[in-house]
């Protein structure tokens, strides 16, 4: 059946579309025909190439479906906010350089808090001591570590790493 009527199915198709899309329409209509063996009638070229008209209705649609993501994505990435991981690395080398300035106990109780998402009761186990020893070190460490890069616990200003915000009158940080 391949042999006899695949140069018409391809003729059809590349009528309708490219000559990739051509070789791509006669392979799946054949493939549609291999499995359908037993609905393929005896004289096969008519149902052959309705079945090759439908293979490309169906990529057709595909494609209209995949230009009208693709649009919309582009569209929505354009309008969306860029975000350059290059803006993000002073700070975060602020916050590893004041991390490595922390005592040892301290810096691995912020990490186990912060970078591990575990509570506190996890914390003290995975750093092998009481609950309120870890909840001592884990107070520390947040104050230092703020200290550190210059911040204030009760400031309300968006500080960059370095820059003095002068705490409120009256309270120790």
């Amino acid at each position: 059946m391949f042999d006899q009527h695949a140069g018409r199915v391809y003729a059809y198709a590349a009528r309708r579309s490219t000559p990739d899309v051509a070789n791509e329409v006669v392979s799946e209509t054949f493939l549609i025909a291999w499995r359908k063996l037993d609905a393929v009638p005896a004289d096969p070229l008519p149902w052959l190439l309705n079945v090759s008209g439908k293979v490309l209705a169906n990529r057709r649609r595909s494609d209209q479906r995949r230009e009208a993501f693709t649009t919309e994505r582009a569209r929505a990435l354009r309008a969306a906010p860029t975000f350059d991981p290059a803006d993000a690395v002073p700070t975060r080398l602020a916050v590893e350089q004041a991390l490595d300035r922390l005592p040892p106990a301290e810096r691995e109780a912020l990490t186990l808090i912060a970078w591990d998402g575990l509570d506190v009761r996890a914390g003290a186990a995975a750093a092998g001591c009481s609950r309120a020893t870890f909840s001592v070190r884990l107070h520390r460490a947040r104050r230092r570590l703020m200290k550190e890069l210059g911040l204030s616990r009760h400031s309300k200003t968006n500080a960059s790493p370095g820059r003095e915000v002068p705490a409120k009158e009256g309270r120790s940080t």
